[in-house]
């Protein structure tokens, strides 16, 4: 009972009505949701308390950021059948579309930074993209090779843009990408299509230390983020035990080269993997090396290692 009373104070006041709708559509960092609600950030922040105490909405911390989402369990099951149960008045409907507008206004903000800063850096990325196999090749293949079973809940390790993550959301269940970069996270949300949002969640995380629990996904993916990493069979290690048992995962990476330039101008710690190097990693993480592919490019060969978990 207590917690029902908890609930109905938490939703009592109009404010927090407006919030809960619009962490409904999407999650929100609280500065945006101040925004919308044109309200001061202290006093959105205490809005917020009341319902983080309620167990309705819960914080997630990135860098120097807060972002909000609706709970998935707990208090929060019940607020899908409260709000059917009382449905916004006609004066309330008003202020949830004024604000989901001013919601749209703050999703093309995020598209247009996003945009700024992917055309910084895209000269950079299309010199390295010229070097392998095309992408849609290097796509088709990882489509290819993780056919035939369901994806499940797909973890995207390194997700940067999130175009992977947000490419394989259509056939998983759901999609937690993963990237170092406050930056990148910014940008893959600000690139992500409406199709993918619910679906796809994108948090902060280190490959040596994955913000999953145990058995938690279906699938894993690395998709060129290992050549980055000082100790690739950790990272290897570390997406394994976040696999069910018979859970897969795909490391789409380069075969051995010697493009130095890679390690000096874009941080590369790894000029490729051999595939002897892979199946001893891949082994000693509890995982059967199950399928290879390669295919070359200008200078340098992309490798797909798909292996399963025991």
């Amino acid at each position: 009972m207590t917690g029902q009373l908890d609930l109905f104070r938490a939703l009592a006041d109009p404010t927090r009505m407006r919030i809960v709708h619009l962490l409904e559509a999407m999650e929100l960092a609280v500065g945006e949701i101040a925004l919308v609600v044109g309200q001061s950030q202290p006093r959105v922040s205490r809005h917020i308390r009341i319902l983080v105490d309620a167990g309705l909405v819960e914080r997630r911390k990135e860098g120097s950021w807060v972002f909000l989402s609706i709970c998935s369990e707990g208090p929060a099951q019940a607020l899908g059948v409260f709000l059917n149960a009382a449905p916004p008045s006609p004066e309330e409907m008003l202020w949830i579309e004024a604000d989901l507008a001013r919601l749209a206004a703050v999703r093309a903000e995020r598209a247009r930074a996003a945009e700024q800063y992917f055309a910084t850096y895209a000269e950079q990325w299309d010199a390295l993209r010229s070097l392998h196999a095309p992408e849609a090749d290097v796509e088709a293949a990882m489509t290819a090779m993780l056919a035939g079973k369901p994806l499940g809940r797909l973890i995207d390790i390194g997700t940067g843009t999130g175009r992977i993550a947000t490419i394989f959301a259509v056939a998983a269940d759901q999609v937690l990408g993963i990237d170092r970069s406050a930056e990148m996270l910014r940008l893959a949300r600000g690139k992500m299509g409406e199709e993918a949002n619910g679906k796809v969640r994108f948090v902060a995380g280190d490959f040596y230390d994955l913000p999953a629990a145990d058995a938690s996904a279906d699938t894993a993916i690395l998709h060129q983020v290992l050549h980055y990493a000082q100790a690739p069979e950790k990272a290897i290690a570390e997406t394994a035990r976040v696999l069910i048992s018979g859970g897969r995962l795909l490391v789409v990476d380069f075969a051995p080269h010697e493009h130095e330039e890679l390690r000096l101008r874009d941080a590369h710690s790894r000029l490729g993997f051999s595939d002897r190097q892979m199946g001893s990693w891949f082994a000693a993480a509890g995982l059967d090396l199950v399928s290879v592919e390669a295919l070359a490019g200008e200078t340098l060969t992309v490798k797909l290692w798909l292996g399963r978990r025991l």
